[in-house]
């Protein structure tokens, strides 16, 4: 099954490093039966990217874990078997489900990561996420903003890329940290 899994820049760097994306049980999204459920008509392709955008808006609580992270989303789709994927519990998130076991990289299909025109938007609804959570419409207005960038694809062999502060891209010049 494809799932999408949040993460930042900083943690793509240590998979990268150990190989793994993990450690288990760790959040990701796929195309669920809830998901089928709440959206009668759409294909498999428009569930999946509803799943990647779930994973996005996971990936900024993320970077209000790391401050010093580059405010850059990334998610990173891999297959994972049946096996490894068990129900997530009550997120209020229907694409929700919990992958049982750490990820090998060689199991990753593509990474999902905003260029650096969506660094401020990225910043931005970070910080106003706490307040997104207690119902400020604004605050709301203003995380819904990141989703205004579409998050570009990575081959896998790209993602070598990363150090963790910086991601170079497509013009070949390294993305400050902060940027």
């Amino acid at each position: 099954m494809r799932v999408y899994l949040p993460s930042t820049l900083p943690a793509l760097a240590a998979a990268l490093k150990t190989g793994e994306i993990g450690p288990a049980p760790q959040l990701g999204f796929a195309v669920t039966p809830a998901l089928r459920e709440g959206y009668a008509v759409g294909d498999v392709d428009e569930l999946e990217y509803i799943a990647l955008m779930e994973g996005a808006r996971t990936s900024l609580r993320l970077l209000a874990t790391d401050p010093g992270a580059p405010p850059r989303r990334v998610v990173l789709a891999a297959e994972v078997s049946d096996d490894d994927i068990g129900r997530a519990g009550d997120h209020g998130q229907p694409a929700a489900v919990q992958i049982l076991s750490a990820i090998p990289l060689t199991d990753v299909a593509a990474g999902h990561i905003d260029g650096l025109d969506a660094a401020d938007d990225v910043r931005a609804a970070v910080a106003a996420l706490a307040a997104a959570d207690e119902g400020d419409d604004d605050a709301r207005f203003t995380v819904d903003g990141a989703e205004g960038h579409e998050l570009m694809w990575y081959a896998t062999q790209e993602l070598e890329f990363s150090d963790g502060d910086r991601f170079i891209d497509w013009d070949g010049g390294p993305s400050a940290p902060g940027r």
